[in-house]
């Protein structure tokens, strides 16, 4: 049988600076809604890129979110965080500015945010519908089980 500990903070704040990738959960009229999301992380700050569509309908309507973000090794070895807090879309040129440096030195592509790729090839651009937002913490949690190391 593992131990499943409590992490750390520093050990929370490592692994949210070390992975970019995670689930976003968000809800709108009592309906949940659970999908894959690249994000980007500064100094606490964490920050979501994506184009217009369900979410950020969600998200608008609801701002409440969590974040799980997790490092699997194997069965025996693994952390995952939790964070919820609170989604506010950047509408001010000098914060979107400061949000999409961070953004484009984790994830130059901007992908899959910024095209969808279909089975025959086909990519639509959408930068010309692109939405930022920036996440407000007001918790943060985490469990590890053995070692994790930086994947």
């Amino acid at each position: 049988m593992i131990e499943v500990k409590d992490m750390t903070p520093k050990e929370v704040e490592d692994l949210l600076g070390r992975v970019n990738y995670g689930h976003l959960g968000c809800s709108s009229n009592n309906h949940p809604y659970v999908l894959p999301i690249h994000f980007a992380y500064d100094e606490h700050t964490i920050y979501i890129y994506t184009t217009e569509g369900k979410k950020s309908q969600m998200i608008d309507s609801n701002p409440e979110i969590c974040l799980q973000v997790e490092e699997v090794v194997d069965n025996e070895n693994w952390a995952s965080v939790i964070v919820i807090g609170e989604a506010s879309r950047l509408l001010s040129a000098a914060d979107r500015e400061e949000a999409y440096a961070c953004i484009a030195a984790t994830n130059p592509t901007l992908t899959p945010a910024i095209s969808y790729r279909w089975l025959d090839n086909w990519v639509r651009e959408n930068k010309d519908i692109e939405v930022v937002y920036r996440i407000k913490r007001k918790s943060t949690s985490g469990r590890r089980a053995g070692e994790v190391r930086s994947l």
